[in-house]
Formats: C-alpha cells, structure tokens, sequence
C-alpha cells in the first residue's frame, strides 16, 4: 500500500503543493521517488491519492492531489479518554495504541497517585511529543481522522470543566461498578468521557468527585488491570460492542 501521510490543510484534487517540512521528511526517509503513489488526508474525513512530483534538497517535495477516496474506518461511538498519566514510556504506547483503536481524543490528567509530574513548558513539549505520536499512529492504522491530545490538566479542573451530554464513566473496581459490555451494547450515546486512573488509580476522593460529576463506576471485570492496559481494553470492548 502507498505511504498514509497526515496534512493539516485543505485537499483539493488537481493542486500541486509543497509538502510541510515535517513530512516532506518522512517522504525522503522512505526514499520515495519522482511518480511514486502517497495517500493524504486531513482528519476531516475521507482521504486523497496523490504523487511525488519533485523532490530537492533542504526536505522540500512537492506532490500533486489526486482524487478523493472515501473511506470510513472511526468507531461508532466517540469516545474520549481522560487519563492518569502512567509513567515514562508507558504514555507514549498508550497515545500510540489507543489511537489505532479509535480514540477520538485524549485528556492527560495529572492525578493524585500520578507518578509522572509536568507543568508549564515541560508538559507543552509532552503534549506536543504525545500528539506527533498520535499522527504516526493515525497514519500507520488507516485512519481518517487523528485524535487530538489535549494539555495536561489536573482532575479537579478538568472534572469541574466536564460538560453535560456525554455518557460518562469512570473505570472502577468498586463493588457497584457496573460491567463496561453491558453500557456498550444498551447505550445510544455517541459520545462518550472515559475516565481512568494511573498507577494506583484514583484515590477515594477523585473517584468521589467523579461520580458527584455524573460519571458512572464501570468494571471490566475481576482482574485488576495495569494503568497503560485498562483504558486500552475498554476501547477494545467499546469498539466490538458498538
């Protein structure tokens, strides 16, 4: 199949464009040529054929658009994860695996157990890091639309700042948390908040504050699931009952 590459721009078949740096970068570390077939698409839906055109140096490559393609490959249901940022690495895998299973956004949370700390230019440059990493995995899945990585906040401003119409939920393993697959198979929400904690999980007081905020305890059953697995088998879940 033709290298999937992201555009942040409009696409028009017939136009003649050059590539943004970051990308044209990508096309020459694939050391494509002159005729060589790309796909574009934007995130508004569907997605282009198009050529390499020229290629010189100082990453500059221009490519002609071609005819659109339409395609549909997002889940049914848009859901938003907020999450307790896990540590080091573990982010990234997370951001990267959640967007091939169809995330719609993303909400770092920085939490009371939150083991990963960042504020000011240090979670700008994360959050920039975690959204370059969401692109890439949007380009490599197929997608048509690439979820966007909100700043970090903290879980009281984000939880005071939630509004109504969603159906939220928040991972739980409270004794009345009622099972995920029974809420995915009877709920017509389209939109969906899905709240998880990082390592340790939410301490009584979060979670307290997210069900005062309307957000219902859901299971995934009796394991007790890592921080970077449980949002992650929730959109596995949510993606085959929709």
């Amino acid at each position: 199949m033709p290298p999937r590459l992201y555009l942040d721009a409009p696409l028009r078949e017939g136009d003649d464009i050059d590539l943004p740096t970051e990308v044209a970068r990508h096309v020459q570390v694939l050391r494509l040529q002159p005729g060589a077939p790309l796909t574009l698409f934007n995130g508004q839906g569907g997605e282009w054929a198009a050529e390499v055109l020229q290629m010189s140096g100082r990453q500059q490559v221009a490519v002609r658009i071609g005819a659109p393609q339409p395609a549909s490959r997002e889940l049914a249901r848009r859901v938003t994860l907020a999450l307790g940022m896990p540590a080091n690495e573990r982010m990234d895998a997370l951001v990267e695996k959640a967007t091939e299973l169809g995330v719609a956004a993303i909400q770092p949370l920085q939490c009371a157990r939150s083991v990963l700390k960042l504020a000011g230019e240090r979670a700008e440059r994360r959050q920039a890091h975690w959204q370059a990493v969401a692109v890439a995995a949007a380009e490599q899945s197929g997608r048509t639309q690439v979820p966007q990585v909100a700043p970090v906040r903290s879980l009281a401003d984000w939880l005071g700042a939630t509004q109504a119409g969603a159906a939220c939920h928040v991972l739980s393993l409270a004794d009345d948390a009622v099972p995920l697959a029974s809420l995915a198979t009877a709920s017509p929400a389209t939109d969906w908040l899905l709240l998880s904690g990082p390592e340790g999980g939410l301490d009584t007081a979060e979670e307290a504050l997210a069900r005062q905020r309307g957000f219902t305890p859901v299971s995934l059953g009796p394991r007790v699931l890592r921080a970077d697995t449980a949002p992650l088998a929730a959109l596995v879940l949510i993606g085959a009952l929709a």
